[in-house]
C-alpha cells in the first residue's frame, strides 16, 4: 500500500497523476456507500471506465472493497484518507497564513488629498504613491485624513492590486585601461545619459572611481546585486558599472528566481580597427579616409593575330 508521507500529503504532492481522483473516489465510498460506479463517475466528472479503473487500483492496494453490493473503504483506506486530508489541511493552513490581506496602508501623497477622498495607488520611483481619483485599474481606497503633497497619508478600504512592471538592469562593463583613454569621462557620461533615472551603482574601486568622475549623484556601493534586484522588483531601473574582472561575480549574485530583465553592454564604444589589424585606442581621432586611386591610363597594345 502506498501510504502518503509528508511530501505526498500536500498540494504539491497530490499533483501526481491520479492521486486527487483516488482521494475523491475513496471519499465518495466513505460518505455515500454507492452500489454502482455510474454515480461516482458522474460526481467526479469521469467516465464509467475511468471510475472502474480507479476502483481496481484502490482495491489492489487494499484501500477499497465491494461488500454486499456496496463500494466501501477498508480500514487501511479510511486511515489513508484521514492521513491525506489531514496533511492537506495543514498544508493549506500554512499557505493561508503566509497570505496577508491588507486593508489599509501608508503612501506618499502625490498631490493634495482631502479627508475621505477616494485615491488611486501606484508605484512611482519605487514608492507607493496615492493620488486623488476613483477611476482606473490597480489599487484604490480612501484617505483617512487630509494631507498635502509629499506627506504620508493613511489609506483605508483597499481594493485591487498595484501593478508592477519590473525595472530593467543595465550593466556597463569597463575594460582594463578604459579609465585612461582620451575622452573617457565624456564617453561614459554619454552612456549614462541614455538611462538618467533609477538606481546607479558600482562594483569595485575602479568602477566607483570611474562613476564618481562623471556624476555627483549618490552611488550604491554595497550589496550591489541585491540593490539592483530590489530596485527591479519595485519597478525601478538600475544602472551598474563594473569592471570586466568583477562581471562574473556580479552575474552570479544576480542569479535566482525571477531573474530581472538584464542587459550587459560595454561602458565605452568598441575600439575602431586601424589599417594593418591594429585597433585605435578609445577616444582617438578617426583615421583619415583613404585617398582615391589615380585614374587608369589607356595602354596601347601591339596588333596581334585575330581571334577566331
Amino acid at each position: 500500500m502506498r501510504d502518503p508521507g509528508p511530501a505526498a500529503a500536500t498540494l504539491a504532492g497530490i499533483r501526481r497523476g491520479g492521486t486527487i481522483t483516488e482521494l475523491l473516489f475513496l471519499y465518495e465510498c466513505t460518505t455515500v456507500r454507492p452500489t454502482r460506479l455510474r454515480p461516482i463517475a458522474r460526481s467526479l466528472g469521469l467516465t464509467v471506465q475511468a471510475a472502474s479503473h480507479c476502483f481496481r487500483q484502490l482495491r489492489d492496494r487494499g484501500l477499497v472493497e465491494l461488500v454486499d453490493g456496496q463500494y466501501r473503504p477498508t480500514v487501511r483506506g479510511v486511515s489513508w484518507l484521514h492521513r491525506l486530508l489531514g496533511g492537506l489541511r495543514e498544508d493549506i493552513d500554512g499557505r493561508l497564513s503566509g497570505l496577508r490581506i491588507v486593508r489599509s496602508t501608508r503612501a506618499v501623497a502625490g498631490a493634495a488629498i482631502a479627508a475621505g477622498a477616494p485615491v488611486v495607488l501606484s508605484l512611482e520611483d519605487g514608492l507607493l504613491t496615492a493620488r486623488p481619483g476613483a477611476g482606473g485599474g490597480g489599487s484604490r481606497g480612501r484617505a483617512r485624513t487630509a494631507r498635502a503633497a509629499g506627506e504620508l497619508v493613511e489609506v483605508d478600504g483597499l481594493e485591487g492590486i498595484v501593478p508592477i512592471e519590473p525595472g530593467r538592469i543595465l550593466v556597463l562593463t569597463l575594460a582594463s585601461g578604459d579609465a585612461e583613454a582620451p575622452g573617457f569621462p565624456e564617453a561614459l557620461a554619454a552612456r549614462l545619459a541614455e538611462r538618467p533615472g533609477g538606481l546607479w551603482a558600482a562594483l569595485g574601486i575602479e568602477a566607483v572611481h570611474a562613476l564618481r568622475r562623471v556624476t555627483d549623484r549618490p552611488i550604491a556601493r554595497f550589496a550591489v546585486a541585491a540593490a539592483g534586484r530590489e530596485a527591479s522588483r519595485l519597478g525601478v531601473d538600475a544602472t551598474i558599472v563594473v569592471t570586466d574582472r568583477e562581471l562574473p561575480r556580479l552575474l552570479e549574485e544576480l542569479k535566482g528566481p525571477e531573474l530581472p530583465p538584464l542587459e550587459v553592454r560595454a561602458a565605452l564604444p568598441p575600439r575602431r580597427a586601424r589599417p594593418g589589424g591594429r585597433r585605435a585606442p578609445r577616444g582617438a581621432p578617426p583615421d583619415r579616409p583613404p585617398r582615391s586611386p589615380p585614374p587608369a591610363r589607356a595602354v596601347r597594345r601591339a596588333p596581334g593575330p585575330a581571334r577566331p
